[in-house]
């Protein structure tokens, strides 16, 4: 194995420089654990821990290593098994979402990916709006996102429910698999190549593990049976990792999201409802609100059926989430910029005391 086949590239090398120059080794984050992650070389795998000047520098837990990321790292003195992180290199491509809470804090699930397979199974957990959301932070991380509808041997409506992902997916590739059928992957072939990195995401018990499991050859991420009394999955997938498949196609897993609100993704919701926004552009009045204004495209196009009332107040609820969530974030950033000017000014006033002190 070498640096290429784990995902390295050029214009990592370049990022890389100045830690190549002290002696530092590149290395992929395989596996996050608490307060520790596993970091990978074309030699061997290590336990790695950040140092305490990383941990100084670092502005969050958003640059804090994530499964896909390449650091800056050392070998542990006198340890053959452990590492010292220095430095996270810049992403190319990062999936976030706002971590479940009361907080406005962006989790990273998974970074420097090409491709996110946004996974939801032909049975009862297909779900347009769920989809929706997914497709809005998978615009918004920079990879390329596409639509898998798994499990197609559970139902006869395959082509149909295809056919209504597409509305929504806005030119977005949507395809259907089958892992226990006969060639019932070979729609994700095109994605799945050689030192390219794709990312497995989606609710629980749609069948991711069982998916990759698959394309690896092995039983490498345990699976269950989905509950048969509400049609519900339990989750299978426990930690996010990057696992390498016999083909060379680097696989990173995430654990069933019950919860998913793209982090800053205005653009991309835009984007996601492209029809709506266009909808909203033919408005007669430019500050339109969209309810009993004379002239509004929206409800014209809500009263004839050419707009779908649930893909209306999809877009409505993420829209609302993604300004609140910006709102929030803003108030938390002036804030940190008001106690940080006070410090400093703290701070110079005792220069000043002490500079008089002297005098």
């Amino acid at each position: 194995m070498t640096l290429a086949d784990l995902g390295w590239t050029d214009d990592f090398a370049a990022a890389f420089g100045p830690h190549a120059a002290v002696g530092r080794q590149p290395a992929r984050v395989t596996l996050p654990l608490k307060g520790f992650w596993e970091v990978t070389t074309p030699e061997t795998a290590r336990l790695g821990e950040a140092t305490g000047k990383f941990l100084h520098v670092t502005a969050g837990p958003t640059d804090m290593p994530a499964v896909g990321d390449w650091v800056a790292m050392e070998p542990k003195p006198g340890d053959s098994t452990r590492a010292l992180i220095h430095a996270v290199l810049p992403r190319r491509t990062k999936f976030s979402r706002q971590a479940a809470g009361e907080q406005v804090v962006e989790q990273v699930v998974a970074a420097n990916v090409d491709t996110v397979f946004l996974i939801s199974s032909l049975d009862g957990n297909f779900n347009l709006r769920r989809i929706e959301r997914y497709l809005a932070a998978a615009r918004a991380s920079g990879a390329q996102p596409v639509v898998v509808l798994n499990k197609s041997d559970l139902t006869k409506q395959a082509a149909d429910l295809r056919a209504e992902a597409e509305v929504i997916a806005g030119g977005v590739p949507v395809v259907v698999t089958s892992a226990i059928r006969r060639g019932g992957l070979q729609a994700l072939a095109p994605w799945l190549r050689p030192r390219r990195t794709v990312a497995f995401l989606g609710s629980s018990g749609v069948g991711k593990s069982t998916l990759i499991n698959e394309i690896v050859g092995t039983d490498v991420q345990f699976t269950q049976e989905i509950r048969a009394i509400d049609g519900k999955g339990r989750h299978t997938t426990t930690e996010r990792e990057l696992l390498v498949s016999p083909d060379g196609v680097l696989i990173i897993d995430t654990p069933g999201m019950r919860e998913l609100q793209p982090w800053q993704a205005e653009e991309a919701v835009d984007n996601v409802f492209a029809d709506v926004i266009a909808l909203a552009g033919r408005c007669k009045f430019r500050d339109c609100t969209h309810g009993p204004e004379p002239g509004c495209a929206v409800q014209a196009a809500l009263a004839d059926g050419s707009l779908e009332r649930p893909r209306w107040q999809s877009y409505l609820r993420l829209a609302r989430e993604n300004a609140l969530a910006q709102r929030q974030t803003d108030r938390l950033l002036a804030q940190q910029t008001k106690s940080e000017r006070k410090k400093a000014t703290k701070q110079l006033r005792q220069r000043i005391d002490e500079k008089h002190g002297e005098d």
